[in-house]
């Protein structure tokens, strides 16, 4: 019997994650039986040939991680946060979920015992690293984030590699790139604008561009994304050592072209819907973000990224817009 767990399951990631699995129906060749998401706010009904429970409450809340395990899931997806721009903008806010919550989930894994020791599928994220960078930053680079969201995502892989070490947990941490081109409405996230200034003009909407057209940053699609946590939930961790937190690949691309991949796909009258509005808060954000990298290890462990920005909009229009 398989169980599986997905902290932030009504967010994009999560939902986007429950629906492959329940089209699959099975996770490295697992048949599943019962899947539980769990969100801040009730998460939608989903069809699926297997069991499907629906958790709303607040991740940090007491007794609710205890509650989330105590059916011991073997598989646990660990999203619910607060992103980037709420975190910066409610420093309490920021620690008391991505921080605490985290460690509060991790202690309730422990406190089950009995032998008890799921997958743990951590989603961090490359806002861990601060500047300066190198050309492309490397494997062995070190953490030294820049906003308290990174701070939060940096401790949190610290605990992971901890409680993997001390047997509690089998545990993944995946640094996920900025994911676009992001469906629905722009959320709290200073990277939002990466997607808004694709998104909108495909629907006809007008953009507007906070930052340079020269800044440059690290991207995959929410395909791919979903992609990394599948595989990173039946890869062979012991490929890992003691090294459980990994950067994902991703394309390393200038706002200038993502617009001209936007020019190709959509047209001249696409791209002049984006309004250029320049807001310092977030381009101060996001100058202390990394803008490539050489992620080789996972690379090698088979984590596959996606093939251009050209093709990142396409799958916007595939999975959004039945294009």
């Amino acid at each position: 019997m398989t169980q599986l767990l997905i902290t932030g399951g009504a967010g994009m990631i999560g939902r986007k994650l429950a629906e492959r699995l329940a089209a699959e129906g099975s996770l490295g060749g697992r048949k599943i039986d019962r899947m539980v998401l769990q969100d801040i706010v009730q998460p939608a009904p989903l069809a699926a040939p297997f069991e499907v429970g629906a958790v709303a409450g607040d991740f940090a809340g007491a007794g609710l991680a205890d509650a989330l395990v105590a059916s011991r899931p073997d598989v646990i997806f660990h999203l619910a946060a607060i992103p980037s721009g709420g975190a910066e903008a409610d420093f309490e806010a920021g620690y008391r979920t991505n921080l605490d919550g985290t460690r509060q989930l991790l202690e309730a894994i422990r406190q089950v015992g009995d032998g008890y020791k799921p997958r743990l599928v951590f989603t961090s994220t490359i806002a861990t690293f601060g500047a300066p960078f190198p050309d492309a930053i490397e494997d062995e680079f070190h953490l030294t984030p820049l906003t308290s969201y990174g701070t939060q995502k940096a401790i949190c892989e610290l605990l992971l590699s901890d409680y993997s070490r001390r047997g509690f947990v089998d545990g993944i941490g995946i640094r996920l790139p900025t994911i676009c081109v992001r469906p629905g409405k722009p959320n709290k996230a200073a990277s939002g604008f990466f997607s808004g200034i694709i998104r909108e003009p495909l629907n006809g909407m007008e953009a507007i561009l906070p930052v340079p057209r020269t800044v440059r940053h690290w991207h995959a699609s929410p395909r791919a994304a979903v992609g990394f946590l599948v595989h990173a939930a039946t890869l062979d961790l012991a490929k890992l050592g003691a090294r459980r937190n990994l950067t994902m690949p991703g394309l390393s691309v200038t706002v200038a072209e993502q617009i001209e991949a936007l020019r190709q796909v959509a047209g001249d009258a696409a791209v002049a819907l984006i309004r250029e509005e320049p807001d310092e808060t977030i381009r101060s954000i996001v100058a202390g973000w990394p803008r490539k990298f050489d992620p080789k290890r996972a690379l090698d462990l088979g984590f596959e990224p996606d093939a251009n920005f050209e093709e990142i909009i396409r799958i916007y229009q595939q999975d959004e817009m039945g294009k």
